[in-house]
């Protein structure tokens, strides 16, 4: 049996055994023989309470806390030590055997190349790629995502002991896919911001590892960093530029859709770090809003640091002209919070800051003691980190056969299938003696990763993976490249196309197309490419299977309206082994089961202004809104959207059909704040009623049967609607979801917790967060459940 058709029971066994046996090797203390064996052969990273001469520091006793040992460390340093260690290329602090570290390295779907913490030239000279965020969002599985995030972390740790790593990452990108054009939406969990804050905690726990001690002194194995706070999603488009955009969100939308995740990261994911973006957010420089980064601390509980983006804290003075001189922008961004800058503005800028009195010591004195707070939970400040408990891992550790399994696995949860005419897909290996693979796709590797990436193990195009099904499997470009400006490789692609069985197109999107810094003008596919599929589809004998690829949402209405084009797959960028389970899941080896993470629009929503950060729509000024929650126009392809080789049924087994907050008007507390709009109807501030929300929880109890011949996972969406008694009621919204196993013509039951001060709750136009009473509706494919709500 073919390893993809592990049952899904099977195969979280798999993970979690690989998760505990990963941490039990890792948390075994290296003996001092083992490690000097190994410093003879591998290099190490410099690391500071060295013996004999630098161990004896307050700051390297292990035995006392680690805010104490950070103040201890401050107070050590004069004021140009001070400033020359707020850049992300910390220097290095010779007189205390302190030595140069570099905060900046990047681990979004694997270890990246792209910050200059990382390098692959040394024992260590690939990483496991995973597919890109957003594909990996399309699985909606917890386990995975964990998984994921804590296989990343082993390679990243093991990287750092050859000294080829830092130990702080600027990973995850939890910021909300509200624009289909947005060049690194494809590095997210997508439009949902209850999706992204599950993605954001699993991500954070699972990469930091932490034993569950206090925050201050609870060691990490690294450090996760959520970005970019807050409100980011525009890169470049027409005239806007992410460096000087400023992001005017209402109060409404601010609280409901683009602050959740990050609250998330920080309250349930423990994050310890947190990036500021480029952007302005309401004419304020994100890295420079005191309230939005205090907010964090205050109100969120927030213990790490926090960075700007790349210059970040140059753009608030060149490009923003948020204030006059450089020093200014320096002290804006300390006293607002900021802790680290990465570049080197701040190391230049920073003691004329002093100077001019626009700075005090104690404001870089602040910054420093979260820096160091940080790095002394990765235990930087412990000695030789071959001795700590995660001295043993090494190269060996990197590019394992689990990891690149877990990448596989994680391609072929993630896959969707958009169209399946005629129960065309899956073919049968054994009928088909002749396969053409058409479009520039299917042969490029680099096609397959993203951004931020690094050097994959083993990949192998999609064409490969194909031609181990069918040998007689030959490729024609179609196209020179992605843009696909000529038409000039066509007559060979159709002649390819008309001399086989079974014809697949790869077509969409690659990095000339999306990516930081470039965002679409379009949604439709490249150049000529649509051309190219609907000329193929023409020529071929048989209907043909249509292969999507990137990240950002693609009107292909001529193909989903075209019977030519039996069969439509979306990929996204699907990692190092993409090319795999694309195969098995056209040949049936694995029965797909993502959902859409995005809202496909029509090339209509091109007019919509990518700069207005409305989500509700407006149909007076023929505005449509944003995301599933609230578009009100066309749409491709719906946010969940992806069908099986199977079919499903579902019932609901148990659900309350009553909730009453206020059991006595006359004794209740609350009866004083409840409020009634102008029909009578009452809502109550969620802030009002915090100590009674856990009592309102329960579970929906829920039945999946699968009604057809093949086995396969399954994602249940539970969505809620909320009466519309407060202006910009979403339409509806996503409560709960889970991705489970079934066997032809089985049945299996899940449950999912429902929050009503959470899931029942909608944001005012005040940006309260407002429990209010009445029907509120419980959505599971085409079942609905009314849970009454009683306030008074």
């Amino acid at each position: 049996m073919p390893p993809d058709r592990t049952p899904l029971a099977i195969l979280s066994f798999i993970i979690i055994f690989f998760f505990f046996f990963t941490i039990a090797a890792t948390v075994t203390a290296t003996s001092a023989a083992a490690a000097a064996s190994a410093s003879a052969s591998t290099p190490y990273p410099k690391f500071p309470c060295k013996p004999p001469r630098f161990h004896a520091y307050p700051f390297c006793n292990t035995s006392l806390p680690a805010p104490a040992r950070a103040r201890s460390l401050v107070s050590l340093l004069t004021l140009r030590e001070k400033i020359r260690l707020l850049s992300d290329n910390a220097s290095a602090v010779p007189r205390l055997g302190i030595p140069a570290y570099e905060w900046w390295s990047e681990s979004l779907h694997g270890i990246a190349s792209n910050g200059p913490g990382v390098s692959f030239a040394g024992a260590v000279g690939s990483a496991t790629t995973f597919p890109q965020v957003l594909l990996t969002a399309a699985a909606f599985n917890r386990t995975l995502w964990s998984a994921i995030a804590s296989a990343t972390a082993t390679e990243g740790r093991a990287m750092y002991n050859v000294g080829q790593s830092g130990l702080t990452f600027w990973a995850p990108n939890i910021n909300i896919f509200r624009d289909p054009r947005w060049g690194r939406g494809q590095e997210t969990p997508g439009e949902d911001p209850m999706v992204a804050s599950a993605f954001a905690i699993e991500f954070v726990k699972g990469f930091q590892g932490g034993s569950g001690g206090s925050e201050e002194d609870d060691g990490l194995m690294l450090s996760a960093c959520c970005k970019h706070f807050t409100a980011y999603d525009l890169e470049k488009w027409h005239n806007f530029s992410r460096y000087s955009f400023d992001a005017v969100v209402t109060q409404q939308d601010l609280q409901d859709t683009f602050q959740p995740p990050f609250r998330s990261c920080i309250q349930q994911g423990k994050a310890s770090c947190l990036m500021c973006a480029y952007t302005e957010v309401n004419g304020v420089p994100a890295c420079a809003k005191q309230d939005l980064l205090q907010k964090t601390r205050v109100d969120w509980g927030f213990k790490g640091y926090i960075t700007s983006d790349c210059d970040a804290v140059a753009t608030i003075f060149e490009y923003q002209h948020f204030v006059k001189t450089r020093e200014e922008a320096v002290a804006d961004a300390l006293k607002a919070g900021m802790d680290i800058n990465c570049g080197s503005f701040l190391v230049r800028n920073t003691e004329s800051a002093v100077e001019q009195g626009k700075v005090v010591e104690e404001d870089i004195d602040r910054a420093l003691l979260n820096l160091f707070s940080v790095q002394l939970r990765l235990g930087i400040f412990d000695g030789d980190p071959r001795k700590g408990k995660f001295g043993k891992l090494g190269p060996k550790d990197v590019c394992k056969s689990e990891h690149r399994a877990l990448a596989l696995e994680a391609a072929r949860q993630g896959i969707v299938l958009l169209k399946n005419e005629i129960n065309f897909l899956p073919l049968r290996e054994d009928v088909i003696s002749s396969l053409a693979v058409i479009g520039p796709h299917a042969s490029n590797i680099s096609n397959m990763l993203g951004t931020y990436t690094g050097i994959p193990c083993r990949p192998k195009s999609l064409l490969e993976e194909l031609q181990k099904y069918v040998q007689m499997a030959f490729h024609a470009a179609g196209c020179q490249n992605i843009p696909c400006n000529a038409s000039g490789k066509f007559p060979e692609a159709i002649l390819a196309a008309k001399k086989a069985d079974y014809v697949i197109v790869v077509a969409g999107l690659d990095l000339t197309q999306e990516r930081e810094d470039l965002d679409r003008v379009s949604l439709l596919l490249p150049g000529k490419q649509m051309d190219l599929v609907s000329s193929i589809a023409a020529a071929s004998k048989n209907p043909i299977i249509l292969v999507l690829t990137g990240g950002g949402p693609l009107d292909v209405s001529f193909a989903q309206n075209d019977p030519r084009i039996a069969s439509i797959l979306w990929i996204g960028y699907p990692g190092e082994a993409g090319g795999k389970a694309l195969a098995e899941v056209i040949f049936g080896d694995v029965n797909p089961g993502g959902r859409l993470p995005v809202t496909w629009y029509t090339e209509s929503f091109t007019k919509v202004p990518m700069n207005n950060m409305n989500m509700r729509a407006d149909p007076s000024q023929g505005y449509p809104g944003r995301t599933y929650r609230f578009y009100i126009g066309d749409r491709v392809y719906g946010y969940g959207h992806g069908l099986s080789y199977t079919d499903f049924h579902y019932k609901f087994l148990s659900a309350p059909v009553k909730l009453s907050l206020l059991k006595s008007s006359r004794a209740s507390p609350y009866r004083n704040r409840v409020l009634l709009d102008a029909e009578g109807f009452a809502s109550l501030d969620i802030a009002e009623i915090e100590e009674s929300c856990d009592s309102l929880k329960f579970r929906v109890q829920i039945s999946v049967m699968n009604v057809g011949d093949m086995e396969g996972s399954h994602v249940v969406m539970l969505f809620s609607r909320a009466p519309r008694l407060i202006r910009g009621t979403p339409q509806k919204q996503l409560i709960g979801f889970d991705r489970v196993h079934t066997f032809p013509n089985g049945s299996i039951e899940t449950s999912i917790l429902v929050d009503p001060c959470d899931h029942f709750s909608v944001v005012n136009e005040s940006g309260k967060r407002m429990l209010v009473e009445g029907g509120h509706v419980l959505m599971l494919g085409d079942l609905e459940h009314i849970v009454s709500v009683e306030l008074n």
